[in-house]
């Protein structure tokens, strides 16, 4: 392939048709099942799929095919087939579900509104992971345009993965004989630690998550009455927590949700953390003074860039992402309530089991209720991590002139924080297969948060760098 000519035609193709096309379908409120349960009445996700299927239908590649399949009661898949002359298979995933709409965003900046500043364009979904599909169609443009040989491929966009994927492994089996079985697996749904080259996923965190309820009381009562007679329920939340979580360094408490680290990737840890120093951290819009967590360090040891990596990529972490039983400010009386509830977010380390982490989940908080309360744990959602297997020499030589080619910068390999379950599924598959798990979300896109983003110049390399890597595959030996 020629890398100008291709540099240019997908230049063009982004700046003429992929990003109008993006702006119409960043004002689709495409939220995910999980977030939207009455979605097969308010249509978004079928909006998106249809916007999405009638772009790729308008591309000049000769014998594609493109299907919506449906399932009953499952979200609809957008499947398209490429046929190819070289040997071996390819398959390419994206999403085009989204996050909620959050709150926080800035002035003149909204989840369904697209704007675009300064070579970045805002809101939800653009980058998490509604290019995925036009990037993966156009690096495929590409090489048709100059007759470059492709194995045959195809493309796979669900629109259930920010509820766990949990239609996915319907499609997959309805689907087994269509896909056959790939030896390449390119996944645009992923991260990156800047934007100035291409980075690699080598791992994914799992995500065990449900809420906690905590009662005490039939109804609210007076505080000053009852207040050091009924416990609070709220204090024994926190103290269930504290069975979880060191309160002081946010450390996981119980070894089961441990794993072990492997040594290549504490090697790789090393090196992205050279290459990221304190950006790493940085990027977190921290209020002034505020600072990363301890972790595990000892008191008064310094952190250093490898282990930060290592806590964001394979360390259990928890996060309480919601509330209830908790009136507003303005709301809120002298009384003693009758209940809290918490939504629970743990991030598991990519090789522990996420239904056994959700079983230990539900034991560790509702044994031994203190002071005889009711103490649930509903789970909700185990999403299995993944850690990808070695990479093959062929790859890692693409790798590396894909980066230089299009970022002029070496290739990085680094773990993701985040859960991609199509990946543990493919995985699991797959065991034999390659896999590329890239994507835009780097520094301040804030994916699931206010002011996501989708960085256009990244987008444009990358795709790029999925032609040369397509190529690669179908010439390696």
């Amino acid at each position: 392939m020629q890398l100008e000519p291709a540099r240019a035609a997908i230049d063009r193709t982004w700046e003429d048709s992929i990003l109008p096309t993006l702006c119409e379908y960043i004002r689709i409120p495409a939220k995910s099942p999980h977030f939207d349960p009455a979605w097969q009445q308010t249509g978004a996700l079928e909006g998106a799929v249809a916007l999405a299927a009638g772009w790729c239908e308008r591309q000049p590649i000769e014998g594609m095919t493109l299907e919506v399949v449906r399932l009953p009661g499952r979200t609809p898949l957008l499947l398209l087939e490429i046929p190819g002359a070289a040997a071996g298979r390819v398959l390419l995933y994206g999403h085009l579900d989204k996050q909620p709409e959050m709150e926080g965003w800035a002035p003149g900046l909204g989840p369904w509104e697209p704007v675009l500043r300064n070579g970045r364009l805002y809101g939800r979904g653009g980058a998490d992971d509604g290019y995925a599909v036009f990037a993966s169609l156009t690096a495929l443009a590409a090489l048709r345009a100059q007759g470059v040989a492709h194995a045959p491929c195809a493309v796979l966009i669900e629109t259930c993965e920010e509820s766990g994927s949990y239609d996915l492994p319907f499609y997959l089996e309805h689907l087994a004989e269509r896909l056959g079985r790939p030896d390449l697996v390119v996944c645009l749904d992923s991260g990156c630690g800047n934007y100035d080259q291409l980075w690699c996923t080598t791992s994914l965190r799992g995500i065990a998550g449900g809420v906690l309820r905590v009662r005490v009381l039939e109804e609210g009562v007076h505080s000053g009455d009852a207040s050091g007679v009924v416990p609070s329920s709220f204090r024994i939340a926190r103290s269930l927590l504290g069975r979880l979580e060191d309160a002081e360094t946010g450390t996981i408490r119980p070894a089961e949700l441990h794993t072990e680290i492997p040594e290549e990737r504490r090697a790789q840890a090393q090196v992205a953390a050279r290459v990221l120093g304190d950006s790493h951290w940085q990027r977190f819009p921290f209020v002034t003074g505020a600072g990363p967590a301890r972790g595990a360090a000892p008191e008064g040891d310094a952190r250093d860039g490898a282990e930060r990596v290592l806590d964001r990529t394979w360390r259990p972490a928890l996060e309480v992402t919601g509330a209830a039983g908790l009136p507003t400010l303005d709301a809120a009386g002298n009384v003693l309530r009758p209940e809290t509830a918490l939504k629970l977010s743990l991030r598991l380390p990519p090789t522990l089991d996420a239904g056994r982490a959700s079983e230990s989940l539900r034991a560790i908080l509702e044994s031994d209720a203190p002071c005889g309360t009711s103490v649930r744990f509903e789970a909700d959602q185990a999403a299995a991590g993944w850690n990808a297997p070695p990479v093959a020499p062929w790859l890692a030589a693409a790798l590396e002139r894909a980066s230089q080619s299009h970022f002029g910068r070496e290739v990085v390999f680094m773990g993701e924080g985040g859960t991609i379950p199509f990946m543990a599924m493919l995985g699991e598959r797959f065991p034999e297969a390659q896999f590329v798990i890239t994507g835009v979300l780097g520094p301040g896109a804030n994916a699931h948060g206010p002011n996501e983003f989708l960085h256009l110049a990244t987008a444009r390399r990358l795709t790029g760098c999925v032609a040369q890597l397509l190529e690669a595959h179908a010439q390696r030996g």
